[in-house]
């Protein structure tokens, strides 16, 4: 093993499915049924202004990327705010990912159960970590094309539940509904718990949308990343706003939106309700992918940020050490054993547990969205020259941004139901703020990335 920089294997394919990987899965497949629960139809609009405000924080990135096409977000995070915020920032961003690939290791071990009932969940849950473990530790351009693979399965069944479910709306097939447009307007009407639901399911979105700065953790494995990346971006946003907001619309026309079930994913819903044949089976595969595509997203986004710390002096110097092949193994192997103890954990503990777990992401995806407009705001004025894609109406579109993610911050920290999770993650940040001040006084650290940084 040698210590060398990340290889640049990622192509901008990759890194384009390799964002939508990250945006796209358990939030649509699953977490649908939660935001239609908690605001009707109406939650469209909520959708909307999430994808505005992630088109403007991924331009911000990728104008970031364009002027510092070296490095990628923990690095900006150094150059911007020093060690202590970039400290306190990779943890976190590190701490959220890892609890996201354990809980979607976990879930691709339940939906292997469903063709292998006999067999403990555990086990299931061990053999997806061990396959997501095994397949980090290949060069990242074998990464990124499986990535691709996994995230056009996952694309394609939502084009395909997308025309499918427009047909039978508007008339084309058998089981077509007399009234197609009636589940819009009924049960309530189109706002059924008016403003508060959307901004209450607001919250709901923002989660699901978060993976996207996946992007700015792959810019130092990216050829060409300050040409590709604005491009790309451009791209991804209104795909994913696409992929988000059709499919809610087409559950809404064929199912009313207070008969969506909690425990079955809507896409199942209405495939059984249209009579599809091998609907439970096809959606179940289409689970297990977009499952194992978040914790293979997760297993990357942890392994990097571990290896972009080392640099920094934020993390053990061992994690910036790679194997023959480029990868940060250190890291894989750290993570490999925290989906261990996630196994472990399913094992000894109620399901009950996991749930507590899952209200702790989205609380690290805001605050990180928050630090790259902060960081945008930061070095703009520090620019050589200025880049040939930047932020429009700048500055207020970035504080703008930075004034709705707060306030949905907030109100996600005061919210009743999100007591156990806002705990938690009050108690990490606090912990973490503590230990980059002790690290900060105890180390004489000078970064190795100083040249880089300040070149």
């Amino acid at each position: 093993m040698e210590k060398q920089q990340l290889k640049r294997g990622l192509l901008p394919r990759h890194v384009q499915l390799l964002a939508l990987a990250g945006m796209i899965g358990t939030g649509i497949f699953k977490g649908s049924a939660d935001t239609l629960h908690i605001a009707g139809p109406s939650v469209i609009f909520a959708y909307l202004l999430g994808g505005i405000l992630l088109l403007i924080v991924m331009a911000a990135l990728a104008e970031l990327a364009v002027v510092y096409p070296n490095l990628n977000i923990q690095h900006l995070m150094y150059k911007a705010f020093g060690f202590q915020i970039s400290f306190v920032v990779g943890w976190l961003y590190w701490i959220n990912w890892m609890i996201v690939t354990i809980v979607e290791i976990l879930a691709a071990g339940s939906f292997l159960k469903y063709w292998f009932s006999t067999v403990p969940l555990w086990v299931l849950s061990l053999i997806c970590a061990i396959f997501i473990v095994a397949l980090n530790t290949f060069q990242v351009k074998y990464y990124g094309e499986l990535e691709f693979w996994f995230a056009g399965i996952k694309i394609t069944a939502l084009i395909a539940f997308i025309v499918l479910g427009a047909l039978v709306l508007f008339g084309f097939t058998s089981s077509s509904p007399e009234q197609p447009f009636s589940n819009y307007v009924s049960h309530g009407g189109f706002f059924p718990h008016g403003i508060k639901g959307i901004l209450t399911g607001f919250l709901i979105v923002m989660f699901s949308y978060g993976g996207s700065e996946l992007i700015g953790v792959a810019i130092t494995e990216t050829k060409d990343a300050e040409k590709v990346l604005p491009r790309v971006i451009k791209g991804v946003v209104w795909r994913v706003v696409i992929f988000y907001v059709l499919p809610i619309l087409v559950i809404c026309g064929l199912i009313p939106w207070n008969q969506v079930s909690g425990t079955d994913s809507p896409f199942v819903q209405v495939f059984s309700a249209i009579g599809l044949p091998g609907a439970a089976h096809i959606m179940n595969f289409v689970l297990l992918t977009a499952v194992l595509s978040a914790a293979n997203s997760g297993m990357y986004a942890t392994s990097r940020t571990l290896h972009a710390m080392s640099q920094n002096g934020e993390a053990h110097k061992i994690f910036s050490t790679l194997s023959k092949t480029g990868v940060p193994v250190f890291g894989i192997l750290l993570n490999g054993v925290c989906l261990a103890a996630g196994v472990l954990l399913a094992y000894m503990t109620p399901d009950k547990v996991i749930g507590y777990l899952m209200s702790i992401p989205g609380f690290t995806v805001i605050l990180l969205w928050i630090s790259i407009c902060l960081a945008q705001l930061k070095l703009r004025p520090k620019y050589e020259n200025m880049p040939f894609f930047r932020v429009r109406a700048f500055p207020y579109t970035t504080i703008s941004a930075i004034v709705c993610l707060s306030v949905i911050f907030i109100s996600f920290l005061f919210n009743k139901d999100n007591v156990i999770g806002s705990s938690v993650c009050v108690i990490i940040l606090v912990t973490l703020t503590i230990m980059s001040i002790a690290q900060g006084k105890k180390s004489k650290h000078k970064s190795n990335l100083k040249e880089t940084l300040h070149g």
